[in-house]
């Protein structure tokens, strides 16, 4: 079928990022696409920044990847410079100002930030004309329809990771199911006091079983 060249072309994907009363819970489906076109099935989009902060990506694969490596060399001189790790919304900001700046020819990018520091776990959702927003419960993509389904029935404020994760695991995993364009895997982060940790595929496994089970 021709393409129609006045009609944008669909990216989709899932992210979610959920506040916990001992952390930050950061997860996403692994398919890359291009319109209707699956370009990967294990493509990357939650990241590591530090061992406090991580944020998740969405939209154009060059355009996210470019904030993700400006996020992490600038958090690294932040530490350098001052001894300390990166403050949460300072590296929104800083995000928040970059995308703000290439406004006029825009870095197709929807980013998710999150993590712990000394004031607490933050997330914030920044879009691509460099809108910040802090959230306590957030999803992004073409599935953030589905995921928020899930999320707005079982999520509370000051739940533990530990009861939240079963909680993120079946928000993506339904998104993953039901829209053509997030799916083939995911991953899932958390960031609490002890620090960042991704989860393997064998703990995705028993939480994904445990959240089927109910």
């Amino acid at each position: 079928m021709q393409q129609n060249p006045d009609r944008p072309t669909l990216k989709g994907t899932t992210t979610i990022g959920v506040i916990c009363k001992d952390g930050v819970i950061l997860a996403s489906d692994t398919r890359v696409t291009m319109g209707t076109f699956v370009a990967h099935k294990k493509g990357k989009k939650v990241y590591r920044i530090d061992n406090h902060l991580a944020m998740t990506i969405s939209g154009s694969v060059a355009d996210a990847q470019r904030t993700v490596d400006i996020l992490k060399a600038n958090a690294q001189l932040y530490k350098l410079n001052t001894k300390r790790p990166i403050p949460i919304n300072s590296a929104a900001r800083l995000i928040a100002n970059l995308l703000f700046s290439a406004r006029l020819a825009p870095l197709i990018a929807q980013i998710l930030i999150g993590g712990i520091d000394d004031t607490g776990p933050h997330i914030f959702s920044l879009d691509p004309f460099g809108s910040l927003t802090e959230e306590k419960c957030v999803a992004t993509g073409s599935g953030s329809p589905i995921a928020y389904g899930v999320l707005e029935d079982k999520y509370k404020e000051n739940m533990i990771i530990k009861d939240l994760l079963s909680v993120v695991v079946r928000a993506v995993d339904s998104a993953m199911k039901r829209d053509a364009a997030s799916g083939d895997s995911f991953d899932v982060a958390i960031i609490d006091e002890k620090g960042f940790h991704e989860l393997n595929d064998e703990e995705k496994r028993n939480i994904l079983g445990g959240s089927e089970e109910r």
